[in-house]
């Protein structure tokens, strides 16, 4: 067992923007990130411990618990943290030896609403040792302590070869498989939105760091663009003057947008969770695919994700000519060298994704050109701003501004990249990963599409009052590839 020195007492306040996340917690929909590794071969327990609390431990905020006040909230060291608090066995029933798959999904299912302990670190993993040939590692960590790509930033941490979190602040490097990651990155949406807003912050004068911190107090932003803009004379004047236009306009489009469609996958949610994944699709199909149509891989797998969409509620018999549903898709808004920072910096982009469309590559250029509009857009910064101003807001204001949101959207969908080889852990080979991210108010479907070993995997998390059967979304996935595989192999291509 690894022996480590004493955790030395630290209290931290937590940032407005996390704050959100941890008041943002309904019987719905809790603000948890969960996710499952299938390991083969299996790992024992003692082996996770140990790697657990070497490794994540490194981070000071998984020893830190949080701390409640009239104001807001703080980070404060556990003093009586306990490894085997956080580190669970799970045993699947004995059903789990004919149909793995379908136990697993139902556990993790159950873990989506149950609340993670607040008198102690938001986090904990669950090992089942023998799961069909391997094991499987349960993963659940509360949304206030880091976004989706941070998280991905520690979780290279974790696997063999992985380097502590000061050294690779020190040297500037990417962990373990990050250097593959970030081609992939750039077929992504996460990219031109981040590039776009963060230069649009360089022209105000106060480069991207200042201007986050300007924006953990939202009422000062303009001042300091104006003051800025002032100091350089009239063509910095000019440069503040277009950028505050694009605030003014982009932040009036995601006040006042419309509601999508109204669809059976939109409602009112209850309580109960299920989750649902797929065999992944080969990263080098989609890429080909992308290429021979001159789109990103983004707007293929969202194209697919509309199709799936389709194909489900046509099965019920409903129509979907004309209709749409839109997708709240997390923007990151900093380096991905200073993820190990953890924390929440990240907007959201609305992107509404055409249902009626039935030729898959119509859908595709429909879904290239909606993308392209979002480019440049500063709505994910504005984003980032309002939960920094709900952080500060009582609970019942901060539900009812963020509720007006949720009313207008039908999903929250994540796209991140991973690295191409497969990763081993505790010296086995990490085979799959998947996570579901949570959704808020009353949203009742979470889209995950994660990059990892060649693949693209696809993962559902949903509301059964509004989506009893998420894998009925999800088998849907590899049928609307290939019918745009096909139709793309049938163009009349020039020689």
């Amino acid at each position: 067992m690894v022996t480590r020195t004493k955790i030395p007492f630290t209290v931290e306040r937590m940032s407005k923007v996390d704050t959100a996340w941890l008041r943002m917690d309904s019987p719905s929909n809790l603000m948890m990130i969960i996710g499952v590794w299938i390991i083969k071969p299996g790992v024992t327990y003692r082996a996770v411990c140990d790697r657990i609390e070497d490794r994540l431990l490194k981070y000071p905020r998984f020893s830190q618990r949080v701390q409640l006040d009239a104001t807001g909230a703080s980070w404060v060291t556990d003093n009586n943290f306990r490894i085997k608090r956080h580190v669970l066995r799970e045993k699947l029933p004995a059903s789990a030896k004919k149909h793995p798959e379908q136990e697993l999904q139902q556990r993790l299912g159950e873990l989506a609403v149950q609340p993670l302990d607040a008198r102690y670190p938001l986090w904990d993993f669950r090992l089942v040792e023998h799961f069909d040939g391997g094991s499987a590692l349960l993963v659940r960590i509360h949304h206030c302590i880091a976004d989706g790509l941070a998280l991905i930033s520690v979780i290279q941490t974790l696997v063999d070869g992985g380097t502590d979190p000061p050294q690779r602040a020190a040297h500037g490097t990417h962990p373990h498989g990050w250097e593959a990651a970030e081609d992939w990155m750039s077929h992504t949406l996460i990219e031109p939105l981040t590039v776009a807003a963060i230069k649009a912050l360089e022209v105000a004068g106060d480069g991207a760091v200042h201007a986050f911190e300007a924006i953990g107090d939202p009422r000062n932003v303009l001042e300091k663009w104006l003051e800025s803009g002032l100091s350089k004379g009239k063509a910095g004047s000019a440069d503040v003057a277009r950028l505050v236009y694009q605030v003014l306009r982009d932040g009036a489009a995601l006040a006042l947008m419309a509601d999508d469609s109204p669809t059976r996958l939109k409602g009112v949610p209850g309580v109960v969770k299920r989750v649902a994944w797929c065999r992944p699709l080969p990263l080098d199909e989609v890429r080909a695919v992308s290429k021979a149509l001159r789109c990103s891989i983004n707007d293929v797998l969202l194209a697919c994700v509309a199709g799936a969409m389709a194909q489900y509620l046509k099965g019920f018999g409903d129509a979907v000519l004309g209709k749409e549903v839109r997708a709240m898709v997390p923007v990151n808004l900093r380096p991905m060298s200073q993820a190990y920072k953890l924390g929440n910096q990240f907007g959201l982009a609305p992107v509404v994704l055409p249902l009626g469309l039935d030729n898959p590559i119509e859908r595709v250029y429909e879904v290239r050109r909606r993308m392209s509009e979002l480019k440049g857009s500063m709505q994910p910064l504005m984003a980032f701003a309002m939960l920094a101003i709900a952080g500060v807001l009582i609970k019942p204001a901060q539900d009812a501004m963020l509720n007006l949101f949720s009313k207008k959207t039908t999903a929250v969908m994540t796209n991140v990249p991973g690295p191409r080889e497969k990763m081993k852990f505790c010296g086995a080979t990490l085979d799959q990963a998947l996570f579901w991210v949570p959704q808020s108010g009353s949203v009742g479907l979470g889209v995950s599409i994660l990059s990892y070993g060649g693949g693209v995997q696809f993962g559902l998390i949903s509301d059964t009052t509004l989506c009893p059967d998420p894998q009925a979304i999800i088998d849907q996935f590899g049928p609307e590839f290939e019918k745009l595989s096909l139709l793309t192999m049938m163009l009349p291509w020039d020689d």
